[in-house]
Order: C-alpha cells, then sequence, then structure tokens
C-alpha cells in the first residue's frame, strides 16, 4: 500500500518551464535538499556559480555535465551518478538534455 506521505522525485514532474524548477524538499539546521528539474537548460555564458555551501548533486533521470571553472572538460553526469562540489569552487550547467527531462538531487551543507 501506497503511504500518504511517499512521493516519486522523478514521475509528476513539471511540465517544462522557460526557467529550471527547483524545490526546496527538507531543510535542516545547516543543510538544504532540492530537487532541480532542468529542460535543456545550462548557465549563463559567463555565469559562475560560487557557493558558500557545499553542494552534493545527483542525476536521478535525464542527463546534464558540470564545468568546474579551470577544467578543460565538464564532468557529465547520468541517472544514479553524482559530484561532491565543496564550497567557494566555481562551476556552471554546461548542458542538461534537451529530449527529456533531467532530475537533479542536490544536497546543500556547511563545511
Amino acid at each position: 500500500m501506497d503511504h500518504p506521505k511517499v512521493r516519486s522525485l522523478i514521475h509528476d514532474l513539471p511540465a517544462a518551464a522557460a526557467d529550471e524548477i527547483t524545490e526546496i524538499l527538507a531543510r535542516g539546521r545547516g543543510v538544504r535538499i532540492e530537487r532541480i528539474v532542468s529542460f535543456g537548460h545550462r548557465s549563463p555564458e559567463g555565469f559562475w556559480y560560487d557557493q558558500e555551501e557545499a553542494e552534493w548533486v545527483a542525476v536521478l533521470a535525464g542527463r546534464g555535465a558540470v564545468q568546474f571553472e579551470g577544467e578543460a572538460e565538464p564532468v557529465e553526469l547520468g541517472p544514479g551518478e553524482a559530484v561532491l562540489i565543496p564550497a567557494r569552487t566555481r562551476h556552471r550547467v554546461d548542458w542538461t538534455a534537451e529530449d527529456e527531462p533531467t532530475v537533479w538531487l542536490a544536497v546543500f551543507f556547511e563545511e
């Protein structure tokens, strides 16, 4: 039997939008968990995230790539793959799949 508080992170996704769709799933002292749904999105040209928090991010569905400043090639991620981004590490979303939604699970935390 399905429990009423259980929800799927990869089914019943929101419709494609002009911007990525970010939803905070949980938060606590020094930690935040988000689901991000991308539809062919990428960071704007020249834009870099430079966060005070560390971020562990996994792809649950779809595919995408994260570019780290100073690295020649982006890190490509598919379902079940994750990468840890230390705080103050400049990075950007290089690309996400255009033919299917990409669902990211991101955990932000203080180091």
